[in-house]
């Protein structure tokens, strides 16, 4: 399954801040330092070299990562029209059976990570609560087998 390339306007902000800092701060300090090593002479021994080599191949890796991912993803934007159902971009709410509550955003692959209340919208929690209202249930399937049912108790959207 393909990742869907949508994404909210925070999380393009987000990805494009990182972008501008690792082009602009980070691989110009980094190639100083591949400079300096390199001018003293075998870099066969030199630990300073060989290291900055590898984390300037780092940074040139996610900087041609996110120039490229930037170009492909659309940024979603609130819409009036989501009121009161869930759709990309929401907060959700939502409480199990037994009472354990839990709360997220409905977001982009892109911007789950480091993340502990987001969830992608390719997510099976999320397909599943597309297009539904407060009140409603819902069913997902869990990653073991089985299902697990969820009342949907509040959603939110960020308005820009």
């Amino acid at each position: 399954m393909a990742k869907t390339q949508l994404i909210t306007r925070e999380g393009y902000e987000k990805l494009q801040k990182e972008l501008d800092h690792l082009w602009r701060t980070e691989r110009p300090e980094v190639t100083k330092k591949v400079a300096w090593a390199a001018s003293l002479g075998d870099r066969s021994e030199n630990a300073d070299y060989k290291y900055n080599k590898q984390l300037l191949r780092q940074i040139d890796r996610r900087v041609r990562f996110l120039r490229k991912c930037l170009e492909e993803l659309q940024i979603v934007d609130y819409s009036v029209q989501q009121e009161g159902k869930v759709f990309f971009g929401a907060w959700v709410e939502i409480e199990d059976v037994e009472g354990v509550r839990k709360r997220f955003r409905i977001v982009g692959p892109e911007e789950i990570y480091g993340r502990n209340d987001y969830v992608s919208i390719d997510a099976p929690m999320a397909r599943a609560l597309l297009k539904k209202e407060e009140g409603d249930e819902i069913t997902v399937r869990l990653p073991q087998g089985g299902t697990k049912h969820w009342y949907i108790e509040r959603i939110e959207y960020v308005r820009a």
